[in-house]
């Protein structure tokens, strides 16, 4: 949005917010649905985790010039898709099979 639209990078910022609130909604309602369970613990720490990053966010953004927003921006999208790239390669802690119940395969 930033370079295709030409939009400020605040406004991109507020407005990537914005949609990640409606995809989160979405998934943990998918995710009740299937499973027929939430984890309280989980839903709680990503509550607390997000209300105090926007606190963060809110007092540290004005501070910075859109230059280093986008800088920021970047990196996180990059350390993010490091680690994503990183999980697909590793061998896991913990292997384990998935079997049907009662044995059948």
């Amino acid at each position: 949005m930033i370079y295709l639209l030409g939009m400020p990078t605040n406004v991109v910022i507020g407005t990537s917010l914005f949609q990640i609130m409606f995809v989160t909604c979405a998934t943990t309602l998918m995710h009740a649905m299937l499973n027929q369970t939430v984890d309280g613990i989980l839903a709680v720490l990503l509550l607390v985790g997000g209300v105090i990053g926007a606190q963060i966010g809110v007092r540290v953004g004005p501070k910075l010039k859109a230059e280093q927003l986008r800088v920021l921006l970047a990196l996180l999208v990059l350390v993010v898709c490091a680690k994503m790239g990183y999980d697909l390669v590793r061998t896991p802690d913990e292997l384990f099979t998935m079997s049907w119940r009662g044995g059948r395969q």
